[in-house]
């Protein structure tokens, strides 16, 4: 009796166990170590390849709010020419979406802050990337890890440059209220993000 009922308790809890496991991204093609995702924005479709051999927490986490659609219609709210363009975390109104736990930071993994590749934005504290990412313009090295912790690094751009390229020449001003600077006068907007099917 006691037996089965054990068995019982561990069949009800498996299920939960499994979900909770996977809940990190990986289940999005766990056998692909260059999963690619396709960015459909207001001014023309991107795609990014990402590295997994290289930051797969990074990746993992980025691809559970694709695969959880929770990226479709964010804004690109900070755009400074030459530099970077950031988004990800708020909707068409600016209002912040909701996160998972920030990550740790893999920006030691050799990858670097040059043009066109893809990295997390996060705080002060190195740890703290949850939802954000931005696109480089330029080779920023200042971004890269020294005596002190980088911006993790984990994809680049593979299709879409002129579009990247665009973003980064739209107007921007101070939305006082919102206490946003550099944030575009016309809403850039990533309507969509989808994991394509890998390449063959």
């Amino acid at each position: 009796m006691l037996k089965a009922l054990f068995f019982s308790l561990i069949l009800l809890s498996a299920p939960s166990l499994a979900a909770k496991k996977t809940d990190d991204g990986s289940h999005v093609q766990p056998d692909n170590y260059y999963p690619r995702v396709k960015l459909e924005t207001s001014m023309g479709d991107i795609v990014i390849e990402l590295d997994r051999r290289r930051a797969p927490i990074t990746v993992n986490n980025f691809l559970r709010y694709v695969d959880k659609r929770s990226y479709d219609d964010t804004l690109f709210q900070r755009i400074i020419s030459g530099y970077i363009v950031q988004g990800g975390g708020y909707t068409l109104d600016y209002e912040e979406k909701s996160s998972y736990p920030a990550i740790f930071n893999e920006s030691g993994n050799g990858l670097k802050n040059e043009r066109y590749t893809v990295a997390m934005a996060r705080q002060n504290d190195p740890h703290t990337a949850t939802r954000q990412f931005f696109f480089n313009l330029d080779d920023n090295d200042n971004l890269d890890p020294g005596r002190t912790w980088g911006y993790t690094v984990f994809g680049t751009v593979v299709e879409g440059y002129d579009v990247v390229d665009a973003m980064g020449e739209v107007e921007t001003e101070y939305k006082a209220l919102l206490g946003f600077a550099d944030a575009p006068v016309e809403n850039v907007i990533l309507k969509k993000a989808t994991v394509l099917p890998p390449i063959m």
